[in-house]
């Protein structure tokens, strides 16, 4: 059987990526069930730091899949008496057949881990990048849009590692633009904004990037903000709050763009990145983003062990 891994969305081909999505909107939409791809395989769940959405659609999404589940938190490895992280990988390879793991560090770590044939590897988040939920969002765009192609989408607030998985995966689809307005100081990567323009340049998208709330682009066909403060961050400048201000999600956003859904990856400080309002209205469909990642999650790990092909 194959051994994949996911440590970065730039590690999936174009076809694979599309497979994927496509794959978790079929179990989204009740148009397949769980075939026990995983049947008689163990998943490995292991985060260093607090999860509920990505935790719980992982393990789910396994045991949905005939998996048995181990999981640790962070303080229950022996690398906390001084095992080397390069042995506690070999033996999660020897036991585990996939280590699902959020470290929010360096993703050198799980590349190290990834670094053999025996155990698939999937990057449930680290500080550059949010793979996962990169997937989850376009999974939730096809589900609801019925296409990716041609999008439009607002993306407001700090270029965190969601933004980043966000702007490397939309950037991959025909016609799809991605405006981003990010606080002075907190935007995209700098090597991560030029992976996206490399991706949008290959595949005729766009991806823009503005550090403030002037002119915004009219007609977006969603508005997508995530929290202020990201697990396992903190900022450098006393003052952030007075930069990020202004990039609250609010109501006004709806008056140039009437149809636009709004997304938001959770959890979410209402009164802070967005109002209540709008987390809670009528044009929001974060909850239903939130079920995609446990529909999103069992995608991922077909593939992983060499399913989805189409």
């Amino acid at each position: 059987m194959a051994v994949r891994h996911l440590v970065s969305l730039d590690d999936l081909t174009d076809e694979d990526l599309r497979a994927i999505v496509a794959r978790g909107a079929e179990f989204s939409s009740g148009r397949s069930a769980p075939a026990g791809a995983l049947d008689g395989l163990v998943a490995g769940i292991y985060f260093r730091r607090t999860s509920t959405r990505t935790r719980t659609a992982f393990s789910s999404g396994a045991l949905r899949l005939g998996a048995g589940i181990v999981t640790f938190a962070g303080g229950d490895l022996q690398t906390n008496t001084g095992e080397t992280s390069e042995d506690t990988g070999r033996v999660f390879s020897r036991m585990l057949d996939v280590l699902v793991a959020r470290t929010a560090d360096d993703p050198a770590e799980l590349r190290s881990w990834a670094d053999q044939s025996r155990m698939s590897v999937v990057n449930a988040m680290t500080a550059d990048e949010h793979p996962t939920q990169g997937l989850t969002d376009l999974t939730t765009l096809l589900c609801h849009f019925g296409r990716i192609e041609g999008l439009r989408v607002l993306y407001v607030g700090e270029g965190n590692n969601t933004a980043a998985a966000l702007a490397l995966g939309l950037s991959r689809f025909r016609d799809a633009e991605l405006e981003l307005r990010t606080p002075p100081g907190y935007g995209l990567r700098a090597d991560i904004a030029a992976r996206a323009a490399a991706s949008a340049t290959a595949h005729g998208s766009t991806v823009v990037e503005r550090h403030d709330m002037a002119d915004l682009p009219l007609d977006a066909d969603v508005i997508y903000t995530s929290r202020w403060q990201t697990t396992g961050t903190s900022k450098p400048d006393a003052d952030w709050r007075e930069r990020f201000t202004p990039f609250q999600v609010t109501g006004a956003l709806w008056e140039d763009s009437p149809k636009a859904v709004f997304l938001h990856d959770l959890p979410a400080h209402r009164g802070e990145e967005v109002t209540a309002e709008v987390l809670d209205g009528d044009r929001s469909i974060a909850l239903d983003q939130a079920e995609n990642k446990m529909h999103s999650a069992m995608a991922v790990l077909e593939w992983c062990r060499g399913g989805v092909r189409r």
